[in-house]
């Protein structure tokens, strides 16, 4: 039997061996072909690399620049990133602090030498100690940390590897000279890299970033609304929400706060590399990204009503299944308006994008409206005292039915006569939920619930139409003009035009 079991084991890991070369290969093109952007990338870095490595490898190169060819390898390794604006941001921090960090280094040195070798000794410590100090608390104050944070531990870095060397070596100023002039050419190789070869700008990947963001959404409103009134019950599988195509939406909506400050942070670093040289508002789109996450919050909350314990019969959700089927569809194209204006980095009209919003609301409010019954507020006039009376009457018996026929079905779970009055008062969820559905208006406390949700989003929708025109004020986009042909992309295979001036007409 043991041997059985080890031939067992020895045949499954041979079969995944065999296997193994194959699922490596699907997972690189895999990754390749999500971001093409990535192999250039790499290849970009191997380039540099290899450049740099010239330094060691031709002699004539290597007699000029000796051992110190090393900083110009590691500065390729650690400043070289994706984007332009990363790399700039490294690469000048690097820079600067390696310089500042050589010439403090050898002013000091300059002023220990005229003394003493014990009193070097001393004031070389004591230099140590207090630029660590004081450089290590410049690096709390929030500015200095968020922009020159990197440049400020290479400045240290570089102090103490230059100072503490002063001590054995005799002539400084070639160690200083040598290492700033290969981090220098490293940093140079990798800008010139980022910007002229098939340059990543970040600013770039946070325009496209916040234009899926808010497709995301959409597709997200839409799938929420065509699910909740299907004729199929919906499955209350907590777990399945983490394959759910409507979950993965809007996550990168809820997940977009430190990728979107890093993205603009670097963006800032970035030249005016645009046709018309216009400054990128990076701030603004961070804004934007903030008001999307607090617009996702409330799509978060309708996906979660499609997974409630108490549901609406269908034949009442049925009833408000058209009104609110055109206002989400507004809604969805409402804000495939605003991903179309920012990917064309065209003005948005926000009278155009709300009009037939506003004429959906108006058609679920009458809708509402003729079913006065199911939502009994405080000025209908349903809401009379008898009506209240009756009402209450009919929710108590509903619920002695339930507790009487649960009490007969199950005899042996009747509770002893030794009951404590706190437990008296602790329902079971069993309990609770039969509460609940012997209320009057527990039929239609889930739909109430579901256009609330889908209402508050048209509110919120107000905010990202703002934001947008800020940003297109902000950006300089391409000035609206009526009477032009918007498409909507409701969805990436499938392009559906809309004349915008159409809207004006009511056609």
């Amino acid at each position: 039997m043991p041997m059985d079991s080890f031939n067992k084991k020895a045949l499954a890991f041979m079969e995944k061996t065999k296997r193994s070369p194959s699922f490596i290969w699907r997972k690189i093109w895999k990754v390749g072909r999500d971001d093409p952007r990535r192999a250039i990338h790499s290849l970009k870095v191997g380039f540099s690399l290899t450049l740099v490595s010239l330094l060691y490898l031709m002699e004539p190169l290597f007699k000029g620049v000796g051992q110190n060819a090393i900083w110009a390898v590691m500065t390729v390794v650690v400043v070289l990133e994706f984007t332009a604006g990363a790399t700039l941001c490294k690469g000048l921090n690097r820079g600067f602090g390696t310089l500042l960090a050589a010439s403090l280094a050898f002013i000091f040195e300059f002023i220990a030498r005229e003394y003493g070798k014990v009193f070097r000794a001393v004031f070389i410590g004591a230099s140590i100690f207090l630029i660590g100090t004081s450089t290590t608390f410049l690096r709390f104050f929030p500015k200095i940390k968020k922009n020159y944070d990197y440049g400020v531990v290479i400045f240290l870095l570089t102090f103490n590897l230059i100072t503490v060397s002063s001590y054995r070596v005799d002539d400084i100023l070639k160690l200083a000279k040598g290492r700033t002039y290969m981090i220098g050419i490293g940093s140079g190789i990798c800008i010139l890299m980022s910007l002229f070869i098939f340059p990543n700008w970040s600013g770039e990947d946070l325009h496209n970033n916040t234009i899926t963001k808010i497709e995301g959404l959409a597709k997200s409103i839409e799938a929420c609304v065509t699910k909740y009134f299907n004729v199929e019950e919906p499955n209350l599988e907590i777990d399945e929400t983490m394959e759910d195509p409507i979950y993965e939406n809007y996550k990168a909506v809820l997940d977009s706060k430190s990728t979107d400050e890093t993205l603009a942070l670097h963006a800032s670093w970035e030249p005016r590399h645009s046709v018309h040289c216009h400054k990128f508002p990076c701030q603004q789109y961070v804004k934007l990204g903030g008001v999307l996450r607090h617009f996702g919050y409330g799509v978060v909350a309708l996906h979660g009503s499609l997974q409630t314990e108490i549901r609406t019969p269908i034949s009442i959700r049925l009833l408000f299944k058209d009104p609110c089927i055109r206002l989400a569809s507004e809604v969805t194209k409402a804000l495939m308006e605003l991903a179309g204006s920012i990917r064309n980095r065209r003005q948005c009209s926000p009278e155009n994008i709300t009009e037939q919003i506003h004429q959906a609301l108006q058609d679920l409010d009458t809708a509402l409206k003729s079913q006065p019954r199911l939502f009994l507020g405080p000025n209908s006039p349903y809401n009379t005292p008898k009506m209240l009376a009756m009402l209450t009457t009919t929710a108590r018996q509903k619920f002695e039915h339930h507790l009487s026929n649960m009490n007969a079905d199950s005899p042996s779970e009747r509770k002893p006569k030794g009951v404590s009055e706190t437990d008296k008062k602790v329902l079971r969820p069993t309990l609770s939920k039969l509460a609940i559905t012997s209320l009057e208006f527990s039929e239609a406390l889930p739909i109430a619930a579901f256009v609330a949700l889908l209402v508050e989003l048209v509110a919120r929708l107000d905010l990202v139409i703002e934001e947008v025109e800020k940003l297109g004020r902000v950006a300089c986009f391409k000035e609206f003009k009526h009477g032009g042909d918007v498409v909507v992309d409701v969805e990436r295979r499938t392009k559906t035009e809309i004349n915008v001036s159409s809207f004006a007409t009511g056609e």
